[in-house]
């Protein structure tokens, strides 16, 4: 992401994501690990999409980041992770750098886009958005990282908004529900999955705007 030239404006005119998200950024996450346990177990990919709203209100995707990360040193791999994922952890060809490494360009990116959206907090959104906050909040807290741009504890979980817009709550079907193609033989990668994730987001909350429109009206008594 290229920082803003001195002569153009850093918040640019129209409708802005910090007034759609009250003042929060969120920023699609996907992780690919070596298990389920968030302390003990290897963080391998992470995924990053940004999004934006356009002129009209609507939500899109913008930039995307991902990268590939080394096990962390006395790490857990499960192979049955490996044959979900088909990473091969140790490979070279990977280019995978250290996890501090992987997690400070990664928080570089959020806070730049953060000063660039006029936000002042990211929040995380994910398909069972626990699972990668808690990786990534135990990489952040492993690394000793005290800039850590994400909410503590706030996500935008999109199984419960799927199940919520469209009675779905697997990935691959959500996105089916809501028009959008998904090829399974891709899944399970991390930049995929946080792109197919980001997709579905924002076709929830456009749907929203269009059949209830944005601000909603005010609650009265």
């Amino acid at each position: 992401m290229d920082a803003p030239s001195q002569d153009e404006p850093l918040i640019p005119p129209g409708p802005r994501i910090a007034d759609r998200f009250r003042g929060f950024l969120p920023v699609v996450i996907d992780v690919e690990t070596g298990g389920f346990n968030k302390d003990t177990d290897a963080l391998l990919e992470i995924a990053a999409v940004f999004l934006r709203v356009e002129e009209d209100g609507t939500l899109v995707q913008d930039d995307a980041l991902t990268l590939h990360v080394e096990p962390f040193e006395g790490a857990n791999i499960e192979q049955a992770a490996l044959d979900f994922t088909g990473i091969q952890p140790f490979s070279p060809l990977r280019g995978a750098v250290p996890e501090r490494e992987a997690l400070t360009t990664l928080f570089r990116a959020v806070r730049q886009a953060l000063r660039q959206s006029d936000c002042n907090r990211a929040v995380l959104v994910g398909h069972n958005a626990h699972f990668d906050h808690g990786f990534m909040q135990a990489a952040a807290q492993r690394q000793d990282l005290k800039r850590n741009p994400f909410h503590p504890f706030s996500s935008f979980d999109t199984v419960t908004l799927a199940g919520l817009a469209y009675g779905q709550t697997v990935l691959a079907r959500a996105c089916q529900a809501a028009g959008i193609a998904f090829d399974s033989r891709a899944a399970h990668s991390a930049l995929y999955d946080a792109q197919k994730t980001a997709e579905l987001f924002c076709a929830i909350v456009n749907r929203w705007h269009g059949a209830l429109g944005w601000p909603p009206a005010q609650i009265r008594d």
